[in-house]
C-alpha cells in the first residue's frame, strides 16, 4: 500500500475525494487508508474549539468525521457512525471517519480504559447536534420557513407543510467549513466540546440501539482490510533489533563483518545498548539480526526462580502501599472472635498480550522537516509526544498516522516496535519498517502484572459474615505508563539510556478491582511490588486488558464462594445478601434465569470420574456490572477442564449497537477464558522463556464453549459506561467456582491448568 503525496488539512477538508483514512461505510470498494505526511516544516494538531476540526459535510452529502479515537477491533467506528447519524438524521452509511492522525484529528487521548463509547462519543454527539442546528438555520434562510417547521430525512431538509421545498445537507454546506466555535472542557479521554445544538432525547433514538453490522467485518473476513503491515513508503528499508543476551546485560562490542556478506545488508546501528540492523529486504534484515555477532556483558541473575515468585512478592519491601477507602470497624478483632474463620491465598501470574500478530511500524525520520510514523498504537497523540522527545524535536515536527495493527488491549508492544523504527530511521536517514517477531512480542513485550491476594473472614454461628480482611501484593500495571508520551516509555528508548520516569503505581484493591460487598467490618490494603530492573526489563509491567481486575476478582469472587460453602448457602443467594447494588443484583438474577440456576450449596455431592459443575462470579468496572456463570466438565483422573457453557449478563448503561456489544462481550469471554485456563509467562532468572505459541498457550478454537450466551441489559437513561474490559473480570472465578462445584477441590493459583486441578483434587483426597 503505497502512500500518496499528502495534502494539508485545509486541502483535505476541501476535497470531497481527499485522503480517506478508514473506510467509508457507504463505499463497498476498499480504498487505501494511509498516506504520507503533510509536506512543510511543521504539522499542527487541530484545536477542538472549532466545529470544522471534527466534521466536514461534503457536496454529495457525505459526512466525514475526525476523531482522535481509533478502532482496535471492537466495532467502535460503527458505534460512532450510529451516534453521528442519529443526531444528523442521516443513514449511518453516509458517515465515514478519519481516525488517529495527529495532524488531522483532535487529541482525545486515544483508546484505553473502556472509554471509547463511554467518553469518546460525547463530543461527537454534541458536534453532530450542533452541526444539525446550524444546517437547520441555513435551511430556514434558504427555504423561507421557521426552523420549527422543518424536518430532516436522510440528510434532506424539507418544509413539513410543503415537502417540495427541500434542500440537501450537501447543498447547504457547499464548499464552506462548519466553523462554529465550541466550548471545550477536559482533556485526553475526558475531552468534551459543546455547541449550540442540543442532542436528542434517547427516547427519540431510531439508529442508536440498532444492531447494525460492523463496517470492518466483511473486508477483514475477505482479506481486503489494510493493516499497518501493508504500509509501503518509497525508498523504505527494513529493520530488526538484536536484544540483550539476558536481562540487565550491557553492550560490549559488535562484529559488523559477520553480516556484511548478506545480500541486501545496509548497516548496523548501535546506540547505547540498542543494537539493530537495517537491510533492503525483510528477509535480509531477519538474517542479519540472526547472524550479527554481538558481545554482551555477563549479567547477574535478575529474577527470582519462578517457583518462588509468589513468596517473593509477599515478602518484598513494597514500593507503595494503600488502604482501601471502604475500611470500617475492627476486622481483625471480629475475625479473631468469630465462630468460624476462613482463610485463603490466591495467586495470579504474569501474562503476555499475545496479540494475534506481532507489532509493526514504519518511520520516516526527517531531521530538517516533518517525521512521519505509521503505527497501530492505541494513543497516537501521546506517541507523537514520546517520539518528539526521543528525537529531541518539538511535537509539531512529528506526525503519527494510526493504522490498525492486530487487535490490542493495552500496551502490547506496537509502540515499542514504532520506537525501534524511529531509532533505525534516524540512524540511516531513510524510511524504515520494523516487524517484530513472535518472540519479540512474548519475550520482550511488556507484561500484565502478577498479583497475590491474602484473604480472611469470620462467620458467626448462623453463617453470617462478620468481617473481611483483604491484602494484595501486585506489580504495578503502570510500571510502563500506558500513555507513551515520553522517550523513556519505550523499550528502544530505555536501551539507548533514557530513564523510565513516567511510570506510576496501580493497586489491586478490594471494592475497586472487584465488586464491593457490604460487611460489618472490613480492612483491605494493597501493596505495589517494585519492578525487577529500572530499565529494559523483559518483565516490565503495563496495561493488559483490565490490568489488575481479573486477578483481584479471581481472588475475591473465589473467596466469596468459599464463604458461601462454609455457610452452607447457595452461591447466588449468598452474594445477593451482601450486595448493596440493585443493578448488580439484576444482572445476577438475569444470568441465573438464563442459565436455569437451581438453588443449592456447592459443591455437589458426586464422586463420578467426569463430573459437571456450575459456578458464578460478578464484576464491577467503571460503572459496568457483569455477572457470569460458567458450566464446566472436569475429569478427576486427568485434571482436564472443559468449559461447556458461559452465560454473561452485562449492564453498561445505554447500548449503542447491541450486535457489536454482544460480539465484544463474547470475544472477551473467550479471551479471558484463555487467560483463566492457559496463559502464564514462564521465565528463568535471566530470561523470559515463553517465546512462542507452544510455550505461551492461548485459547484455541477447540477451547471455545459449546454455548456462549450474552444477556444485554439496556439503560437508555444512563450514559454508557464501557464494555471493552469489564467482562474480563469474573471469568476465572466463575470457572474456578464451577471446578469446585464439580469436584469439591479448590484451585487457588491461576491459570487453572490440568496439573493444578489434579493437585487440588489430590490434596482434597489426602486431607
Amino acid at each position: 500500500m503505497a502512500p500518496k503525496t499528502a495534502l494539508s488539512r485545509r486541502e483535505f477538508v476541501q476535497t470531497a475525494g481527499g485522503l480517506l483514512i478508514g473506510f467509508s461505510l457507504a463505499d463497498a470498494s476498499i480504498l487505501p487508508r494511509v498516506f504520507a505526511a503533510a509536506l512543510g516544516d511543521t504539522v499542527q494538531t487541530p484545536s477542538p474549539a472549532r466545529l470544522d476540526a471534527w466534521m466536514r459535510i461534503e457536496k454529495d452529502g457525505a459526512i466525514r468525521v475526525f476523531t482522535g479515537k481509533v478502532e482496535i477491533g471492537m466495532g467502535v467506528e460503527t458505534g460512532f457512525a450510529q451516534i453521528v447519524a442519529e443526531e444528523l438524521n442521516v443513514a449511518p452509511g453516509r458517515v465515514s471517519f478519519v481516525m488517529g492522525d495527529t495532524s488531522l484529528t483532535t487529541d482525545q487521548g486515544g483508546v484505553g480504559g473502556s472509554t471509547s463509547i463511554m467518553m469518546g462519543a460525547k463530543p461527537l454527539r454534541n458536534v453532530a447536534a450542533t452541526a444539525h442546528a446550524l444546517l437547520l438555520q441555513l435551511a430556514s434562510q434558504k427555504l423561507g420557513a421557521p426552523v420549527e417547521d422543518l424536518q430532516v430525512r436522510d440528510g434532506i431538509v424539507s418544509v413539513r407543510s410543503d415537502r417540495s421545498k427541500r434542500v440537501s445537507y450537501g447543498e447547504l454546506a457547499g464548499d464552506g467549513d462548519l466553523n462554529d466555535a465550541l466550548q471545550v472542557s477536559g482533556r485526553g479521554f475526558g475531552l468534551n466540546v459543546e455547541g449550540t445544538g442540543k442532542p436528542k432525547d434517547p427516547a427519540d433514538y431510531t439508529v442508536v440501539g440498532k444492531p447494525l453490522p460492523r463496517v470492518d467485518m466483511a473486508p477483514k473476513i475477505l482479506g481486503k482490510w489494510q493493516y499497518v503491515t501493508d504500509v509501503r513508503v518509497p525508498g523504505m528499508l527494513h529493520g530488526r533489533v538484536v536484544r540483550p543476551e539476558s536481562a540487565g546485560a550491557k553492550f560490549v562490542s559488535v562484529d559488523e563483518e559477520s553480516v556484511k556478506a548478506i545480500p541486501g545488508y545496509v548497516k548496523t546501528v548501535v546506540n547505547g545498548n540498542f543494537v539493530g540492523v537495517v537491510a533492503e529486504t525483510e528477509w535480509a534484515a531477519m538474517r542479519s539480526a540472526q547472524m550479527l555477532k554481538v558481545t554482551w556483558s555477563a549479567a547477574e541473575p535478575t529474577f527470582p526462580p519462578q517457583g518462588t515468585i509468589y513468596d517473593y512478592m509477599r515478602t518484598a519491601t513494597p514500593k507503595a502501599s494503600r488502604d482501601s477507602k471502604l475500611n470500617k470497624g475492627d476486622a481483625d478483632g471480629a475475625i479473631a472472635s468469630a465462630a468460624k474463620k476462613v482463610e485463603a491465598t490466591y495467586d495470579w501470574p504474569f501474562q503476555s498480550h499475545a496479540t494475534m500478530g506481532p507489532g509493526c511500524a514504519v518511520a520516516d525520520v526527517h531531521t530538517d522537516g516533518v517525521t512521519t510514523i505509521w503505527s497501530g498504537g492505541q494513543k497516537p497523540h501521546a506517541l507523537q509526544q514520546g517520539f518528539a522527545e526521543l528525537l529531541h524535536v518539538s511535537p509539531d515536527k512529528v506526525r503519527v498516522i494510526w493504522v490498525e495493527d492486530a487487535g490490542s488491549y493495552g500496551r502490547p508492544g506496537f509502540e515499542d516496535a514504532a520506537a525501534d523504527a524511529v531509532l533505525l530511521s534516524q540512524a540511516v536517514g531513510k524510511p524504515v519498517r520494523v516487524q517484530w517477531s513472535r518472540a519479540d512480542m512474548t519475550a520482550w513485550g511488556a507484561k500484565g502484572p502478577a498479583v497475590v491476594c491474602d484473604l480472611a473472614a469470620g462467620l458467626d454461628a448462623n453463617g453470617e459474615v462478620t468481617a473481611m480482611r483483604f491484602t494484595s501484593h501486585a506489580f504495578s500495571g503502570s510500571e510502563i505508563n500506558p500513555l507513551p508520551s515520553t522517550a523513556g516509555n519505550f523499550l528502544g528508548g530505555q536501551l539507548t539510556g533514557v530513564p523510565n520516569t513516567s511510570g506510576f503505581d496501580e493497586f489491586a484493591q478490594w471494592g475497586s478491582e472487584c465488586a464491593a460487598y457490604t460487611f460489618p467490618n472490613v480492612h483491605a490494603d494493597g501493596h505495589v511490588v517494585p519492578g525487577f530492573l529500572a530499565s529494559s526489563s523483559p518483565m516490565r509491567t503495563t496495561h493488559l486488558r483490565d490490568p489488575e481486575g481479573p486477578a483481584t476478582t479471581f481472588a475475591a469472587e473465589s473467596f466469596i464462594d468459599e464463604l458461601a460453602a462454609a455457610a452452607g448457602a447457595d452461591p447466588i443467594d449468598f452474594r445477593m445478601k451482601y450486595l448493596d447494588d440493585d443493578r448488580m443484583k439484576t444482572a445476577l438474577t438475569k444470568a441465573a434465569e438464563q442459565y436455569g440456576w437451581k438453588k443449592r450449596p456447592s459443591p455437589q455431592k458426586t464422586t463420578a470420574e467426569v463430573s459437571v459443575g456450575r459456578g458464578v462470579a460478578v464484576g464491577l468496572r467503571g460503572g459496568t456490572r457483569v455477572a457470569t456463570i460458567a458450566e464446566v466438565e472436569v475429569n478427576r483422573s486427568t485434571g482436564i477442564v472443559r468449559v461447556k457453557r458461559l452465560v454473561c449478563a452485562h449492564d453498561c448503561g445505554l447500548i449503542v449497537n447491541p450486535g457489536a456489544l454482544r460480539g465484544t462481550v463474547a470475544a472477551n469471554l473467550i479471551q479471558s477464558l484463555g487467560r483463566s485456563l492457559k496463559e502464564e509467562v514462564t521465565f528463568d532468572q535471566s530470561h523470559v522463556t515463553s517465546v512462542d505459541w507452544n510455550s505461551y498457550q492461548v485459547a484455541r478454537a477447540s477451547d471455545v464453549p459449546e454455548r456462549v450466551e450474552v444477556i444485554l441489559i439496556d439503560h437508555p437513561e444512563i450514559a454508557p459506561s464501557g464494555a471493552g474490559e469489564p467482562s474480563s473480570r469474573p471469568t476465572a472465578a466463575a470457572i474456578n467456582n464451577a471446578i469446585f462445584d464439580a469436584t469439591g477441590a479448590r484451585v487457588r493459583q491461576g491459570p487453572l491448568t490440568r496439573a493444578r486441578v489434579q493437585q487440588a483434587i489430590a490434596a482434597l483426597h489426602s486431607a
